[in-house]
């Protein structure tokens, strides 16, 4: 599952704000709050951590999870184009 530091990471990436990816995933802005400022180990709706991914992911986002690293990277052009 996705983690706050990745959410942060991939907002940097994209260059957009906590309001913006509020809008785009349909997660108040309020949550997108908390869990970004949250340890990894907050307990969040699977749901709403998939709208965010979602989101991100429609933007060009990659989620990068492995035993070796954990993080995001941005794709040259997203998925639908």
């Amino acid at each position: 599952m996705i983690t706050p530091k990745q959410i942060r990471a991939a907002r940097g990436l994209l260059g957009i704000s906590q309001v913006e990816l509020a809008s785009n995933s349909g997660v108040s802005i309020a949550t997108i709050r908390r869990i970004e400022a949250s340890s990894d180990n907050m307990k969040v709706l699977l749901e709403t951590l998939i709208r965010i991914q979602k989101a991100l992911e429609a933007e060009g986002i990659v989620f990068i999870e492995s035993d070796e690293m954990m993080g995001v990277a941005l794709r040259s052009k997203p998925a639908d184009q």
